[in-house]
């Protein structure tokens, strides 16, 4: 964070930190939850608040699949999404890769490319077997 002039404040650390050690593609709701389980204090304004300054320098991503459903991913190198149908997590999948895909298409500029999946997961499948 020091490194983009952002001030690591208490609460600043900690949705990093969520967003690190869960990988699952959190929400909003989801995170407050989660630290509002551990900081009493914590705010929804306060995860948005920080939520938004992280997005704005890079150290995270975010993506939305399917409705209004935004979720933040820690991951910002480029890669892929799949959304299992059945028990509806997002996992990170390498990127694929789109070589018919150019910095322009039909005169418009390419800035990024954002490929979700959707089917049923792995694990689904063994369980329905």
């Amino acid at each position: 964070m020091e490194n983009k002039g952002i001030r690591p404040s208490f609460h600043r650390l900690k949705v990093l930190e969520y967003l690190d050690s869960h990988r699952t593609h959190p929400t909003v709701d989801a995170i407050y939850a989660a630290l509002k389980k551990e900081i009493a204090t914590i705010s929804k304004t306060t995860i948005y608040n920080t939520l938004t300054l992280l997005l704005d320098n890079g150290l995270i991503s975010h993506l939305t699949i399917s409705g209004n459903d935004v979720r933040y991913d820690f991951e910002t190198r480029p890669h892929s999404h799949f959304q299992c149908k059945k028990c509806n997590k997002i996992y990170d999948i390498e990127e694929v890769k789109c070589p018919h895909i150019k910095n322009r298409i039909s005169g418009n500029q390419v800035d990024e490319v954002h490929l979700y999946f959707k089917g049923i997961c792995k694990d689904c499948l063994k369980r329905s077997k």
